[in-house]
């Protein structure tokens, strides 16, 4: 269940973007257990991670009138074999989301399993 935050947050956006938020917040907890969410609403924006600020962040969920994008942290260094990322950004890179099916994308779970990973990694060398 979403909590109160969040479902501030989706009041403002239209019922198809409000059901995708959703959907892609269950496919992040779900890739990342246990990860701290922290909403941002003055940008918009549901952060995942597991630690404070930038360094701890995996993800976020970039919310606009029209969907959704699965932003990932330092995403600019990850493998992208399927080519999902997109964004011009020399860190942070995303993954446009449009309808829930998206979610189903082929490479999408491994680029989040990535990410996490990448992120461990760069913990450990802390």
């Amino acid at each position: 269940m979403a909590t109160r935050t969040v479902d501030t947050l989706l009041a403002a956006y239209p019922p198809d973007v409000q059901a995708l938020t959703l959907a892609a917040r269950k496919f992040v907890l779900d890739a990342l257990p246990a990860a701290d969410e922290r909403v941002d609403p003055s940008v918009a924006l549901i952060g995942y991670g597991y630690g404070p600020g930038y360094k701890g962040l995996i993800c976020t969920l970039i919310l606009s009138k029209s969907g959704v994008k699965l932003g990932v942290a330092r995403g600019a260094g990850l493998p992208d074999p399927r080519g999902l990322l997109e964004g011009s950004g020399t860190i942070h890179r995303y993954v446009p989301l449009n309808r829930p099916s998206d979610l189903r994308r082929p490479g999408l779970k491994q680029l989040m399993k990535s990410a996490a990973k990448a992120w461990r990694e760069r913990s450990a060398e802390a």
